[in-house]
């Protein structure tokens, strides 16, 4: 029996069955996709088709012995479902389609899909691209997001939902994309190195406090940053 993100296999309540979930980058798809879905889904029956929070779809119900075959029919990469990594990128359709769209978040939720997605890191990782204040991809509630304004992207640090639910901070706001960039890398190693075991980038911002962040960022004036150091 495959264990739990084996082979892009999500185990089921059962026991006994599987879902498969392709990777499908801020879940868009195309016809060609839809299409090759469908008929791997019915070629092997499946249980059920479920569209994902996370924008994947994902074929439910299928057996063990199924799998490598349903991969290699579908020609596709698993998504980063389960484990300790960089999970898909939620981002909604900003300024290449809403109305209200003020950034570009599609592009940039597509970026940031491909440089990271499924990476290794000390705890899983969940971003969100909302092109508005609206913030349709949950940024709230989002490891690392970004939200597009009038002026720019607004980066937010520390969301996350589960039993013990945090909301995101603000870190700095109307940044150009390409500042984007460069501080989602830098949070991403300063998480790497101030991590405790098991401990979420929520709770390593919570236990440094949000200005020990903004000083090893640059956006406040440095002080004397060390690892694992408390600033309050």
């Amino acid at each position: 029996m495959f264990q739990d993100g084996d082979n892009g296999a999500i185990i089921q309540r059962d026991k006994q069955t599987y879902a498969v979930a392709p990777h499908v980058p801020c879940g868009v798809v195309t016809p060609e996709i839809l299409r090759k879905l469908a008929d791997v889904a019915e070629k092997y029956h499946v249980q059920a088709m479920k569209i994902t929070s996370a924008a994947r779809i994902a074929l439910v119900g299928v057996t063990e012995e199924e799998v490598p075959a349903i991969w290699t029919d579908l020609g596709m990469d698993p998504g980063a479902a389960v484990g300790i990594c960089v999970r898909s990128v939620k981002a909604c359709p900003g300024t290449t389609f809403c109305k209200r769209g003020q950034q570009d978040s599609l592009a940039v939720g597509m970026e940031l899909d491909r440089r990271y997605h499924g990476m290794e890191m000390p705890g899983k990782i969940k971003m969100g691209v909302s092109g508005c204040p609206n913030q349709c991809a949950e940024n709230a509630i989002k490891d690392i997001s970004l939200m597009g304004t009038a002026k720019g992207w607004r980066l937010m640090v520390g969301g996350n939902g589960g039993a013990v639910p945090r909301l995101a901070q603000t870190v700095c706001d109307n940044l150009s994309t390409e500042e984007a960039y460069e501080y989602i890398e830098k949070v991403l190693a300063y998480y790497r190195e101030f991590h405790q075991a098991k401990e979420r980038i929520g709770r390593t911002v919570e236990r440094n406090g949000l200005d020990h962040l903004k000083r090893y960022l640059g956006v406040l004036p440095p002080e004397n940053v060390s690892e694992n150091s408390e600033v309050s």
